[in-house]
């Protein structure tokens, strides 16, 4: 028999599902793991890894509300990146899949639930699963059929806003008329209209950088310029782990976007004798550019997922080479390469040779916070929901952080939730925001130096170490003040205080 967690958000109907695939699951024999009855802290995070790393599967409930849960998409990223088995049920949900689940999910088969009817089916579909290793049965044309009939809308009509609602769901349309757009954007967009340029873009976690990026990558091809868009995030453990995959890997996803053949095994030909960032350059230069017969924009989202790698340095030297190579008279095909690097964390924690960085030439920009201005914009394109001292006090709550302070809007305007119990929010773990704060403390687990900097820092407002200070700072819990640093609004501080201080 198998062990199984259920990955579920704490709503319903989909807890009611998860209990009572909890009990016909273990009626079959198998170990179920459900975090029902857990409390939150420090060792329920550590619980949660732990049972992760044990489970042969996870059952991945998957509803209109769970799929933009935080916590979930961190559990089953966290499963994947285990190499778990993944076993998804659509709860009356048939929308495709957006990133990252779609990743994730889209490459596995799936159950699904229409109604109280269908529990008794879909745990009997799992247990079958789990007994013979493979995918749930489902009728493939079924599947389809379902997903073409999806419903994008939601269930919860806009009361009166200016601009379409639109749930939180992290990286914004490029058509979104809820993107404020912040003095970062112009300058932004301004640079990728020139030919050869290199753009940095730094900001904590949840900050929008990779919605800006998506209006800068669209911005390049109404420029008439090729783009080629990696998200590092999609690299797998092993291709981390070994250099030769890597840039061999990366190389030929450049050629994949752009449609081009995948020339590799010519530039990795061992007769060559040249090492990977040698073949990686002519690859680009000599196949790629050349090929193209236009300027190509290529965008590098997530590069911190590099951050643990052992030839972080030789890779980001390597794109350094690359905004020197435009100054080459003899590849004049260098001279139309944009490079777009996006990161949260510190240059100084990628590369240990600031001389040979990507992230000190160029345009360099840091997405900061909403500011006042921003927040009351905000409002009014929710259809003036908050009167100006809500909107001052839902800015201290959420710390101008734009995630949070959409998710906030939107619950209100959709009716979820009132705007003075938003505000006062008392319930600081369940609520509104009570997903994205558990999923914080879920990251918090096992980084023993984190949490340590993070007392320090709600204790005496100072982290006498530097990276780890770089670190929370990136990871958007906390941020730096005129005298010291602070966690990065009231909500953090009030759940951090009281899980880590006690």
């Amino acid at each position: 028999m198998s062990r199984v967690f259920i990955s579920y958000k704490h709503c319903e109907p989909d807890a009611a599902i998860a209990n009572a695939l909890d009990h016909a699951l273990t009626e079959a024999g198998h170990q179920v793991f459900v975090d029902v009855k857990m409390t939150v802290g420090v060792e329920w995070g550590k619980r949660i890894e732990e049972e992760l790393g044990r489970t042969d599967a996870l059952i991945a409930l998957l509803s209109q509300h769970s799929v933009r849960s935080e916590m979930m998409i961190g559990e089953i990223g966290t499963a994947y990146r285990l190499k778990k088995r993944l076993l998804p049920v659509r709860l009356a949900y048939q929308v495709p899949f957006e990133y990252p689940l779609s990743a994730w999910l889209n490459p596995v088969n799936w159950a699904f639930w229409n109604g109280p009817d269908d529990t008794p089916r879909v745990a009997a579909e799992l247990s079958r699963a789990l007994e013979s290793g493979g995918d749930p049965d489902i009728d493939q044309h079924a599947r389809q059929a379902g997903l073409s009939a999806a419903q994008e809308a939601g269930p919860f009509p806009p009361p009166r806003p200016l601009a379409s609602l639109e749930p939180q769901s992290g990286t914004m349309g490029i058509d979104s008329p809820l993107y404020i757009p912040r003095a970062s954007d112009a300058l932004a967009l301004a640079t990728i209209g020139r030919k050869g340029q290199t753009l940095s873009i730094k900001g904590a976690r949840q900050m929008g950088k990779s919605s800006l990026l998506m209006r800068v990558l669209d911005a390049a091809a109404s420029h008439g310029k090729r783009v080629a868009f990696i998200d590092c995030q999609d690299l797998d453990y092993p291709t981390l782990q070994s250099a030769d995959l890597f840039f061999r890997r990366f190389c030929a996803e450049i050629s994949n976007q752009l449609d081009l053949a995948d020339q590799t095994d010519k530039y990795w030909d061992p007769a060559l004798k040249l090492g990977n960032v040698q073949r990686s350059g002519k690859y680009l230069g000599e196949y790629v550019l050349r090929s193209l017969g236009a300027p190509l924009t290529l965008a590098l989202d997530e590069v911190d997922r590099l951050q643990d790698s052992l030839f972080r340095s030789d890779f980001f030297g390597m794109v350094r080479s690359w905004h020197g190579k435009r100054a080459l008279p003899t590849v004049p095909a260098w001279k139309g390469l944009d490079l777009v690097l996006v990161s949260s964390t510190e240059p100084n924690l990628l590369i240990d040779n600031l001389n040979q960085s990507p992230f000190n030439v160029g345009e360099r920009l840091e997405l900061s916070a909403f500011s006042p201005e921003e927040m009351d914009r905000l409002n009014q394109l929710h259809g003036a929901l908050l009167d100006p001292p809500q909107v001052g006090r839902l800015t201290a709550l959420v710390g101008g952080q734009p995630y949070l302070a959409r998710q906030a809007l939107y619950l209100i305007a959709s009716g979820r939730t009132r705007a003075q119990d938003l505000l006062e929010y008392k319930d600081l773990e369940g609520g509104p925001f009570g997903d994205h704060l558990r999923h914080l403390l879920f990251l918090l687990n096992g980084r023993e130096e984190l949490i340590s900097g993070l007392r320090e820092v709600l204790l005496h407002g100072t982290c006498a170490d530097r990276t780890v200070l770089f670190r929370l700072r990136s990871a958007g819990l906390i941020r730096q003040t005129g005298g010291g640093v602070a966690a990065r609004c009231e909500l953090y501080e009030r759940y951090f205080r009281m899980h880590l201080l006690g």
